[in-house]
């Protein structure tokens, strides 16, 4: 009887030993920031910019030549004229505020569907290794994130070879 007790005991312990979980770390901000491709997103983030820049530009023109013709011919308008050159003013105001409120939404939409590659790369590439290696869990570092790692578990280095990006250690 006490043999049987025993051998359950033993399979109990070692299925527990086998069901425990293996945890990992990874800072895909560090990866990103080493990530050549990135070079490429932000210079097609600068063209993006540069476009938005140029649209606003063509706007804000267009209204100081509709003030300024406005205000030189003012005298010789009627006032229904007046009425509609001033609507048109006050709507291209309206226009340019609008636009400069959503420029900084577009060039943050442009620039999350720029990285979305990037980070699917990364993710592809820990997803490969953490099967690889049998992680179960895989947590992301942030610079609020876990008060302690231990290197011997942080798959930042692992994936940053599997994607072939030379390893730079940061500048302290």
């Amino acid at each position: 009887m006490k043999k049987i007790i025993v051998s359950i005991l033993l399979l109990v312990v070692s299925i527990q030993l086998n069901a425990q979980s293996k945890t990992g770390t990874i800072d895909s901000e560090f990866i990103l920031s080493q990530m050549p491709e990135l070079n490429k997103v932000k210079e097609d983030l600068k063209a993006y910019n540069t476009k938005l820049e140029a649209q606003l530009k063509v706007k804000v023109d267009d209204y100081q030549g509709k003030v300024k013709a406005y205000q030189e011919n003012v005298a010789s308008f009627t006032e229904p004229v007046k009425k509609t050159k001033q609507e048109e003013i006050i709507t291209l105001e309206n226009d340019i505020a609008k636009f400069r409120q959503n420029g900084a939404q577009l060039v943050q939409l442009e620039q999350n569907k720029l990285l979305q590659p990037l980070y699917k790369k990364i993710g592809t590439a820990l997803e490969q290794i953490a099967k690889a290696e049998k992680y179960t869990q895989v947590f992301t570092i942030t610079s609020s994130g876990l008060a302690f790692v231990d290197p011997a578990y942080d798959l930042t280095k692992a994936v940053m070879t599997k994607l072939g990006i030379e390893i730079k250690e940061p500048k302290k």
